[in-house]
């Protein structure tokens, strides 16, 4: 059984880790209609998440929590992620924001010209080391894409959700997230911009 056979369960490795080439390469345009192999690699990447959020199935399979996923981190050629998670920043309240969505050639249209940035820094899936360092982000994006029946998703984000957005973008574009860390000096915020920690 493969990634793109129905019913698929996406494990720790099947994850792409940092030195293949597929994380360096921009990578190709999904077509539409969705073919049954892109569905079900779609559908096997959003599971995933799902079960590694959920304790009991993260440690049953030996999973590392994720909020979000990309093709080329399983080894697809393929212009498309998934995201899984609530807002952070909205934790406090009652019902939080649940952003969970497969996007298929998503590309941003517009951003704010300030920045934000996780204070702890970044992680990824195809990283198996800790990698301090800010990670200089757009607080503010707007992403659009196609959901998997082809119709037109514009999402309006900003703070966590354009991070984690950002953050899978740049995997389809062969970017990893630690080639925006100021490399002489990791904790430097970027001089000439309106930037601040998310919190």
């Amino acid at each position: 059984m493969s990634l793109t056979d129905k019913g698929y369960r996406i494990t720790m490795d099947d994850i792409v880790r940092e030195g293949h080439d597929i994380l360096r390469r921009k990578v190709a345009e999904v077509k539409f209609p969705l073919s049954d192999a892109d569905r079900n690699a779609m559908d096997a990447m959003m599971r995933y998440l799902e079960e590694s959020q959920d304790d009991e199935l993260a440690e049953q399979y030996g999973l590392r929590a994720g909020v979000g996923i990309s093709a080329n981190q399983v080894g697809l050629d393929r212009r498309m992620f998934a995201v899984l998670f609530t807002d952070i920043m909205e934790d406090e309240e009652e019902n939080p924001t649940l952003y969970a969505h497969k996007l298929f050639n998503p590309k941003i249209v517009s951003h704010s010209a300030a920045m934000t940035y996780l204070p702890d820094g970044e992680g990824c899936l195809s990283v198996d080391r800790p990698v301090e360092g800010i990670v200089p982000r757009y607080e503010k994006i707007k992403l659009k894409a196609y959901d998997e029946n082809g119709k037109e998703v514009l999402l309006k984000l900003k703070g966590y959700p354009a991070i984690v957005m950002q953050h899978e973008l740049d995997h389809l574009n062969g970017v990893m997230f630690y080639d925006h860390i100021n490399e002489s000096d990791p904790q430097a915020e970027p001089k000439g911009v309106n930037i601040q920690s998310l919190w």
